[in-house]
């Protein structure tokens, strides 16, 4: 089996979805189930138990993905190995953030690199942050600029780049969501909130909630990226958390304002993460340098 397959095999036992994966890959979903085919046929047992509606893994598609990984980690050791004879630095870095990352914090990381390595390829890709490390977990990218999670993998590396405080933003537009906030005592239960639908964000403001006891909160939207989730308070579909450096750079930010809390809400760590394992790689030092400038 090739490594391609070995990539596939290893996508579809962390997504658990032959769609996603095959759009991730960029191969059909009959090309995808082709190939999971001849890995099983090559080792004669079934590594998935699929139907219509779920994927699951079976004990020997447990014991078949730490392989993968393991195979997939020394064919792209040997690939960088082979590149590092040479004397300047070659090759392809890529990189994962969000949209306000990408200007808020990686621009002065990736100027220091590419006046250092020239010749170094730098591929940035922008998402929810909220899968930054899944990311890194799948090989996707080799680094990604994340918030601290509550259980920090052991395999990752992970170097802080900023303490990000939280608030609770709220429109400014006349609407019915600002006539609820100039109450003397909001009524958080009733009032609709926007919010990310997974994440470090996410769980902080579930964290904060709870303290009202006052049961689940009255959910208008989740939406996947602070930046979205920012448009839509200003808009006066409800109220909603983000972080302050989101805020701060976001085009509407005159268009929604701070609500004073009387209990604030615990920021996070913003940092980048990359594979403990390859740490000592040329490439990978050489960025991770620029990140400690």
């Amino acid at each position: 089996m090739d490594i391609k397959s070995l990539e596939l095999f290893l996508h579809l036992a962390n997504s658990l979805h032959f769609a996603k994966t095959a759009q991730a890959k960029h191969v059909s979903p009959s090309t995808l189930s082709r190939c999971i085919q001849r890995i099983e046929a090559e080792l004669g047992v079934s590594l998935l138990n699929r139907d219509n509606r779920s994927v699951v893994l079976t004990e020997a598609g447990l014991l078949f993905k730490p392989y993968a990984v393991q195979q997939i980690e020394q064919w792209e050791l040997l690939k960088r190995t082979i590149k590092q004879g040479k004397s300047e630095l070659e090759g392809l870095i890529n990189l994962y953030c969000s949209v306000t990352a990408a200007y808020s914090h990686f621009p002065p990381i990736l100027e220091r690199f590419r006046l250092l390595h020239p010749h170094v390829e730098i591929k940035l890709i922008t998402g929810d942050s909220a899968v930054a490390i899944d990311q890194v977990l799948q090989h996707q990218v080799d680094f990604a600029i994340t918030a601290y999670p509550d259980a920090l993998p052991s395999r990752l590396h992970f170097i802080k780049l900023a303490e990000i405080p939280l608030s609770i933003i709220a429109p400014i537009i006349a609407c019915s969501v600002t006539q609820q906030i100039k109450q003397t005592e909001i009524d958080w239960k009733n009032i609709p909130f926007i919010l990310p639908e997974h994440g470090a964000v996410r769980r902080r403001f579930d964290n904060w909630y709870r303290l009202f006891k006052m049961g689940k909160p009255a959910i208008y939207a989740k939406v996947a990226g602070h930046e979205a989730l920012i448009s839509m308070v200003a808009l006066g579909c409800g109220i909603g958390i983000a972080p302050d450096v989101v805020l701060e750079n976001s085009p509407v930010r005159d268009r929604v304002q701070r609500l004073p809390i009387a209990t604030p809400l615990q920021s996070f760590d913003l940092g980048i993460c990359c594979y403990k394992t390859r740490i000592n790689e040329a490439l990978i030092n050489a960025f991770i340098g620029c990140v400690k400038g």
